[in-house]
């Protein structure tokens, strides 16, 4: 029976607790990144065997592809507290010396979105890396006070969408720099299988299957859509989750068989219609689709051109032949001019 009463808050937290319920909280339980999964834990066996704290590790890949459950599941390995925070979070110097001297020895500091870091605290960042020491002025001028305090030694996990924004002097401070790839369909077929069980929601091979091929190869999407064809199916259907309920299901939410969804094809047709296929600048498409060029960057791009679907150059963004073909376009020119496409 469905509990009418619920409030769109309580909603939201009820999905949040599935959605840490589904996380996978060993290594063991893992699915996918193979050869990330083995060296991480080689890395986390040593520094067990010589009692030591794990060298600062940076992850860094597209977004929902497990980067903040990676960081709880190191310290679980580790067999140490995990505070976890952001880089936005830190504006003042003092505020991240008030975390550091808390953590105890050998303890995870994730940090999220490590990129967004302020310039001043990330320079104060790197005395407590390398030293474990956290350097500390006390007001200005002839009345200025330097404080230098040691810490335990301590692990940063950070993990960011853009490695390319992280300075040098930053990125040189890790010892383990890793990056998450895209899922296959086969792991993202465990996945489905996993959160339905762990729902305790009956999937077969076939829904659990076509829910995989099209969650972009991203863990999040799968999840994400595995509790929306629930819902389909506990209202429109027999409960039970099978291709039929999904394909119905998916089609309700305008995914399409490859996993593009209303926004993806949205670009594209702009591209393809409203600039000639392109090369048109990342600003403009933004306009072109009221959103943001960040979002756009980090949510839809980076699945676009792993499909083939578009290409980033110098001059701006260009739509291809395959992208055309998917959105119904036609190019009437041989020679690759994309000025000739109209709509087929």
């Amino acid at each position: 029976m469905v509990d009418k009463s619920m409030t769109d808050s309580e909603a939201t937290s009820e999905e949040r607790k599935i959605e840490l319920i589904l996380r996978p909280r060993t290594l063991s339980e893992f699915v996918g990144q193979k050869r990330l999964k083995e060296n991480i834990a080689v890395f986390i066996e040593a520094a067990r065997q010589r009692d030591e704290q794990l060298d600062h590790v940076l992850l860094y890949g597209p977004p929902g592809l497990g980067k903040t459950t990676l960081s709880h599941i190191i310290a679980k390995e580790l067999g140490v507290n995990i505070n976890v925070s952001s880089g936005p979070v830190f504006q003042k110097p003092a505020e991240l010396i008030a975390i550091l001297t808390k953590l105890e020895r050998k303890d995870v500091l994730f940090i999220d979105e490590i990129h967004r870091l302020n310039v001043i605290v990330e320079e104060h960042l790197y005395p407590a890396m390398e030293d474990f020491k956290c350097e500390l002025i006390v007001d200005k001028g002839p009345h200025a006070r330097y404080y230098s305090l040691s810490i335990e030694p301590f692990t940063i996990v950070g993990a960011t969408t853009r490695a390319g924004m992280i300075t040098p002097p930053m990125r040189s401070r890790f010892g383990i720099v890793a990056r998450l790839d895209y899922y296959s369909t086969q792991d993202l077929l465990a996945i489905a299988k996993r959160s339905a069980h762990v729902m305790n929601v009956e999937i077969d091979d076939e829904g659990a299957e076509e829910i995989a091929r099209r969650s972009r190869g991203t863990p999040r999407i799968t999840n994400r859509l595995l509790r929306r064809i629930r819902d389909f199916s506990q209202v429109n259907g027999s409960g039970r989750i099978d291709k039929n309920i999904v394909d119905y299901g998916l089609n309700r939410l305008m995914i399409d068989k490859i996993g593009l969804n209303e926004m993806d094809r949205n670009i594209l047709e702009v591209i393809a219609g409203k600039f000639s296929g392109g090369p048109v600048g990342i600003n403009s498409i933004a306009v072109a689709v009221s959103e943001e060029v960040d979002t756009i960057e980090d949510i839809y791009e980076p699945f676009l051109i792993q499909k083939g679907f578009l290409q980033r150059t110098a001059r701006g963004r260009i739509i291809t032949e395959t992208g055309l073909k998917h959105i119904g376009f036609k190019s009437s020119g041989s020679d690759g001019n994309q000025s000739d496409i109209f709509n087929d």
